[in-house]
């Protein structure tokens, strides 16, 4: 530890990635725009930042301006040189084995999709070539692991959760350990810590020594929501749209608990996808659930969800308050459904080719001013590109809470403008004045300032 109370050390790699060609290692220490060493830099010190409640990935860098990270490339292998590192990563002086392995994945996935991702990507509007990159950059981490059958559920909900709620995860996340189900989540903390926590108990009582803890975080919002050490594989995607359909191709299930404005956005890109015409009949479990202290988040997120996209995009998920052993009992009998559906239609149990994502789910959304205030808010389209546009709009509330691109074009240019129809601008409206008054926006700072500003046509 040096005189500031900071970390310096220098770790090897183990595995996969013991050794990197001269050009990786020069595109890695390449500090000028559009070299690698600031992107390598700030995914570093995120996952070093673990268990912190700093939320806002710009206030993490301007707090640890000193932290340096440089590749040491020998004969003898790769390793890294930490100076001025969180000293919470460390005990007694050596660093976590979880954050270290997470330091590599780091190194492994800036690499692989800077490097192969051009080759993939022939057009922005091509869909197929996006859910191969999704599913190479998955391959390359080590994800897919075609003997496992069915038996991943992804687990989604906010990091500045209460402690009824991380309490109720944890429940949920027990009651799928027991069963032999593994955890795929965000990585972060609260409702993404809390599954991963219950579950690792109940493998240990049903002595499954080989339970998976699957991060999937991304190279925007790791700052925020950095990964837990409980994460046995981590792969960190290079946009929020990769890092979504990753969810969804990978897993088998979702369970859903409270969250904010994060949260909101992956249920309304799952809801969107599920309500894609092509989709009607593929199996998918989707579980909203949350303690019966969160009865009224979850009653107001069901209205919100009806009174926006209708009745047909609630039928698509179970509704399951204060039941951990039910929540469970609710997700095998879907997962029975998708081996079903797997099997007769003779697809893959560990990625799901079948399921159809159009370009409007998966071209990058950059939230810019002029992006946000062009969004299609109406109901005279489709409700499946209807919940493509609302997605769109929480993820650019994301970005003005938490992501530094997202918070200096709000700095610079005032709240992001959102504008449509009443009958959808206010129920987006009422549904964010619950998550501002239940805290659920962001954890960093004191009194939430809305990053936003609504307006709306009056309809007949």
């Amino acid at each position: 530890m040096n005189k500031n109370g900071l970390m310096n050390t220098i770790i090897s790699a183990e595995g996969s990635l013991e050794i990197l060609s001269h050009s990786e290692v020069k595109r890695l220490r390449d500090t000028s725009h559009g070299g690698l060493h600031d992107l390598l830099r700030r995914c570093c010190l995120a996952v070093l930042n673990t268990g912190s409640p700093l939320d806002d990935g710009r206030l993490l860098m301007e707090r640890h301006q000193d932290f340096g990270v440089s590749i040491i490339s020998e004969a003898r292998g790769l390793s890294l040189d930490l100076r001025n590192a969180p000293a919470s990563a460390f005990v007694d002086g050596k660093l976590i084995q979880g954050i270290q392995e997470h330091l590599f994945a780091v190194v492994r996935d800036i690499l692989y999709a800077t490097d192969f991702m051009p080759h993939f990507m022939s057009s922005e509007e091509d869909a197929v070539a996006f859910t191969h990159t999704v599913f190479y950059i998955l391959r390359n981490a080590g994800l897919l692991k075609p003997q496992e059958g069915v038996r991943t559920v992804v687990c989604w909900g906010g990091h500045a959760i209460n402690r009824e709620e991380y309490d109720y995860s944890k429940r949920v996340g027990y009651e799928l350990g027991l069963r032999g189900l593994n955890i795929c989540t965000g990585c972060g903390t609260g409702a993404m810590k809390g599954p991963m926590k219950g579950a690792t108990i109940a493998h240990a009582k049903q002595r499954i020594k080989h339970g998976r803890y699957i991060g999937i975080s991304e190279w925007g919002i790791i700052a925020a929501e950095p990964p837990n050490p409980i994460v046995s594989d981590l792969v960190i995607m290079p946009d929020m749209e990769k890092r979504l359909e990753a969810f969804i191709r990978f897993s088998h299930g979702v369970v859903v608990f409270p969250g904010g404005a994060g949260t909101t956005e992956e249920v309304l890109y799952i809801l969107g996808v599920l309500m894609h015409p092509e989709n009607a009949s593929i199996s998918f479990p989707l579980i909203l659930t949350g303690p019966d202290e969160s009865r009224d988040y979850l009653q107001t997120l069901h209205a919100f969800i009806g009174e926006t996209l209708g009745a047909n995009a609630q039928q698509r998920y179970h509704l399951i308050i204060d039941d951990p052993a039910e929540v469970a009992r609710a997700m095998m009998r879907g997962l029975e459904a998708v081996h079903q559906y797997r099997t007769q239609s003779n697809d893959a149990y560990y990625f799901n080719w079948l399921l159809q994502t159009p370009a409007v789910f998966q071209q990058p959304f950059i939230p810019t001013h002029q992006n946000m205030s062009q969004l299609s808010l109406h109901d005279a389209q489709a409700p499946h590109l209807l919940a493509a546009n609302l997605r769109r709009a929480f993820s650019g509330i994301v970005a003005g809470n938490v992501k530094p691109d997202g918070i200096m074009e709000v700095e610079k240019h005032g709240p992001f403008l959102l504008k449509g129809d009443e009958h959808i601008i206010t129920p987006v409206d009422s549904w964010l004045r619950k998550l501002v008054a239940q805290h659920r926006m962001k954890i960093a700072g004191g009194e939430y300032e809305p990053c936003y500003r609504l307006e709306w046509t009056k309809t007949a």
